[in-house]
């Protein structure tokens, strides 16, 4: 009995249910450590290191450079031109158009139409309706 039919399938069954296992541990350490409470630790003082005070560096002030000032140019004036002054142009004054009267058209009388009387439909009384 060296070699029993039932070894590989024990082993396959072993292979497949490691991860499981292994997963469930990981699963239950991860609660563990969420619900456990933290020990609260002192914080350390560190000491702030000091640094030495420097001069700020500052840049030598330029003289500001001055552009030549140049005369300014002056435009001759010239005299104005007297234009003459022209009689306005006058239009002729020309009779209105007008339309000739005409006649409106009367529309002839006529006699308004009699409407006679339409006799009134009586019910015979030996007929009774429901």
């Amino acid at each position: 009995m060296a070699f029993d039919g039932h070894t590989p399938f024990f082993l396959l069954l072993l292979i497949t249910l490691s991860p499981i296992t292994s997963n469930t541990n990981q699963a239950e350490a991860r609660r563990r450590l969420l619900e456990s409470a933290l020990p609260e630790l002192p914080k350390p003082e560190i000491p702030l290191p000091q640094t030495p005070d420097l001069p700020k560096p500052e840049l030598p002030k330029m003289p500001k450079p001055e552009l030549p000032t140049l005369p300014k140019p002056e435009i001759p004036t010239l005299p104005k031109p007297e234009l003459p002054e022209l009689p306005k142009p006058k239009l002729p004054t020309l009779p209105k158009p007008g339309l000739p009267e005409i006649r409106k058209p009367e529309l002839p009388e006529m006699p308004k139409p009699e409407l006679r009387e339409v006799p009134k439909p009586t019910l015979r009384e030996g007929l009774k309706y429901p």
